[in-house]
């Protein structure tokens, strides 16, 4: 009797577990039940982009660098800061001689006291002018005054029969003789006072014209120690002490470190992907920098291609000059499409079986997938945005049917 017992409750243990089997075969198993479950992750599905990477290394560079030239001609005295050296705003990095330029703006000064001299001169000298031309003018009016008066008085007397008329004709021909002799005098007076003006004038804008050289030479004076235009690092130094430098010949050129480039290399069988305009990700310290292809350097070094990345946000606080980083030079692209997070069972452009999580519970999926990218994997069909698919190592085998491309 205590056999039939056991035999029937093992039995209904079998029904059971029979049925139970059966019921999950049909809808999942569910993750709590799992030995396994913390073998796997789950990949939301968004939209976003897709790519493929060819990896690369780069260098970042300044990317604005700033040229000092020569202020005057002179002599290097002292290098204070070679190539290499980081250096601050105001900071001396050349000493040129500054003796020479001394020198000019004594001549100068020397030359400007001349002619300020020369001015209060020429002022006294008309003041002087001026006293005696007037003083011509007065005497030439008195003595047309008096021949008027003289004239008067013969005109009298020749009513009285007291004078000839020839007397008086001479008297009117030495009025109008006094008259024109006035009429000159006074042509050249105004004629003398111009010169005197214009002597002034000349005097005064060659004074002007050498305090504009003398602020020039002050200027260049305050420029014989060549200053860092702002924070930085030198990148190359022309000349060594005791050698002399033209106006204008560069002498100093560094980066202000506000901004950066990199430069980037890869072999050169990727070489039909790197064309001006393409996308390039840099990765400096972890941190993910969206740029593009810029300069290319036509010629190949060591099987290697050269190339200029230029970044969106070239000012990011990660970038270190001569810092080594990795790079990726986008080959293909898809934008906005939806996607997952790529995994090594998800293979691309084919259909698969994939599990999601609904409700608690592993579902089975037909998805079809497309590019399969550096990070995340291209969906055609099959699954909706905001679903979670299992991506790795899930405790069922995975089935695959790969099937062929559709273009």
């Amino acid at each position: 009797m205590k056999n039939k017992k056991r035999l029937l409750i093992a039995g209904l243990i079998l029904s059971a577990l029979l049925v139970l089997f059966i019921s999950l075969s049909i809808t999942g198993v569910p993750s709590f039940l799992s030995s396994d479950s913390q073998n796997y992750h789950i990949s939301i599905v968004d939209r976003g982009q897709v790519f493929i990477p060819i990896d690369a290394v780069g260098v970042v560079e300044p990317e604005n660098e700033v040229i000092i030239l020569s202020p005057l001609n002179s002599i290097i005295q002292k290098i204070n800061k070679e190539p290499g050296s980081p250096v601050k705003k105001g900071e001396v990095i050349i000493e040129l001689d500054k003796d020479q330029t001394l020198n000019e703006i004594e001549q100068i000064n020397d030359q400007l006291e001349v002619k300020s001299n020369s001015l209060e001169r020429s002022r006294l000298e008309g003041q002087m002018s001026r006293i005696d031309l007037d003083y011509n003018v007065e005497v030439k009016k008195l003595k047309i005054t008096s021949i008027k008066s003289q004239l008067a008085d013969e005109e009298q007397l020749l009513t009285v029969g007291g004078i000839s008329s020839a007397k008086i004709d001479e008297t009117k021909q030495n009025l109008v003789l006094a008259e024109k002799d006035l009429a000159v005098v006074m042509q050249k007076n105004a004629i003398r006072l111009k010169q005197l003006k214009t002597e002034e004038e000349g005097l005064n804008l060659q004074i002007e014209i050498q305090k504009k050289q003398l602020a020039e030479k002050m200027e260049l004076l305050s420029k014989v120690n060549i200053k860092a235009p702002s924070d930085g690092i030198i990148l190359s130094v022309a000349g060594k002490a005791g050698e002399k430098v033209a106006n204008d010949k560069m002498l100093v050129s560094m980066s202000d470190l506000t901004t950066f480039k990199i430069r980037g290399s890869v072999d050169e069988k990727y070489s039909e992907f790197i064309k001006t305009g393409n996308s390039v990700y840099a990765f400096p310290e972890n941190e993910k920098l969206s740029g593009t292809i810029g300069n290319i350097t036509p010629a190949i070094a060591d099987n290697k291609i050269q190339f200029n990345v230029h970044l969106e946000l070239s000012n990011n606080s990660k970038l270190i000059p001569n810092q080594t980083i990795k790079l990726q030079v986008l080959k293909s692209i898809k934008n906005e499409v939806l996607r997952i997070t790529a995994d090594n069972k998800f293979k691309a452009n084919c259909e698969q079986t994939v599990y999601i999580i609904d409700s608690g519970k592993m579902v089975q999926r037909s998805v079809y997938f497309g590019m399969k990218g550096a990070d995340y994997q291209e969906v055609i069909s099959g699954l909706k945005e905001g679903e979670n698919v299992v991506i790795s190592d899930s405790p069922i085998t995975l089935k695959k049917k790969p099937i062929e491309t559709k273009k």
